[in-house]
């Protein structure tokens, strides 16, 4: 994957070290990023926090907000990115957190929303996304939104 060489490639000019929480992705960042050569150099490690006891007990995310406003939200993908980059002691961290279908999906979050976040030094940010396609469309395009978010941010530093 193009972009996960030139995430790697970004990190290591900047000496700068990345981390990720995957909930749908499921480990495709991790897995994409560790595809490239010397990416051991920046690259921390992942948290694939696939049952919500996970992003509270690893990530921190609030289990009040994974009550109110769903795993699958703005608060909590913003939480696990957060937590991530604590937890990883990394300088950047990005999750993911979504359904992928081909159940789970609702009317107000059908399936293919996606929420993708970036936690850095300056803050996190999150962006809301939806996808179509099978379930392995779903995940392979929220992988690559995921780091495609992650190289944006650390390119602005």
């Amino acid at each position: 994957m193009r972009i996960a060489q030139s995430l790697i490639a970004c990190a290591r000019e900047r000496n700068l070290t990345l981390g990720a929480a995957e909930s749908c992705t499921g480990g495709m960042v991790a897995a994409a990023l560790t595809s490239v050569p010397g990416a051991s150099e920046v690259f921390k490690g992942g948290v694939v926090s696939y049952a919500n006891e996970v992003k509270t007990t690893l990530l921190g995310v609030d289990s009040s907000d994974l009550e109110s406003v769903g795993a699958v939200s703005e608060e909590v993908a913003l939480q696990m990115a957060q937590g991530a980059r604590t937890a990883l002691q990394v300088d950047y961290a990005v999750s993911a957190t979504g359904i992928a279908g081909p159940d789970g999906g609702s009317e107000e979050k059908p399936v293919g929303t996606v929420w993708i976040a970036v936690a850095g030094p300056q803050g996190a940010q999150a962006a809301c996304h939806n996808f179509t396609g099978s379930r392995e469309e779903v995940r392979k395009a929220a992988t690559e939104a995921a780091l495609q978010s992650l190289l944006e941010s650390v390119t602005l530093k």
